[in-house]
């Protein structure tokens, strides 16, 4: 018998005994098959730091586990053993985009601009006269409203303590006033 074969017949008998409940036959059917499990992520993806590979083989032994009842002892060890792997590097390489979709590498970036504009504190915004005005000429809770809240920058449980205003009106009186200085800022500009 070909050395081989003969270890593809040891697995799936490891295998059939271990879905019989032989706890004895599980850990050393685990203990075989780790260096294969290895083998094949290599193999497959190379470029891998050690510790990845290892999660991986993990990964693998954890599904392995959990679709044991699957295996049928007739049938050979090793292409169900390697359809595990390729579907756990499958779903590690999905994870991997789906994560790398949401990250910026951000450590090798300055911290400001290299252009002189956008580094200097005194930049204006639009017209702060016009603003002045536009604030001036709001009805007095909303001018109170935006005068705490967005000038002084105070939360709005001190604005209501200040005003003696719900939390709510100091809220809708805010959104009104943002509302009415947007409209007379645009016509101003």
């Amino acid at each position: 018998m070909h050395t081989s074969q003969a270890v593809e017949e040891h697995l799936s008998l490891l295998m059939a005994r271990a879905q019989q409940g032989d706890e004895d036959a599980y850990v050393t059917l685990l203990k075989a098959v780790v260096p294969r499990i290895r083998r094949l992520i290599s193999s497959q993806r190379g470029f891998l730091p050690t510790a990845d590979v290892d999660d991986l083989v993990q990964e693998v032994l954890l599904s392995l586990h959990s679709v044991r009842a699957t295996y049928e002892p007739t049938r050979p060890f090793a292409p169900w053993l390697a359809a595990i792997v390729r579907h756990r590097l499958a779903d590690a390489g999905r994870q991997y985009v789906r994560h790398g979709q949401r990250e910026v590498a951000g450590d090798n970036l300055d911290v400001t601009f290299a252009a002189a504009a956008t580094n200097t504190p005194t930049t204006e915004f639009g017209d702060a006269e016009a603003l002045t005005h536009a604030i001036q000429a709001l009805p007095p809770g909303q001018r109170q409203a935006i005068e705490l809240l967005k000038l002084r920058e105070l939360s709005l449980k001190e604005a209501a303590e200040r005003t003696g205003m719900t939390i709510g009106a100091l809220k809708l009186a805010t959104f009104r006033a943002m509302a009415s200085l947007r409209r007379t800022l645009r016509r101003t500009s």
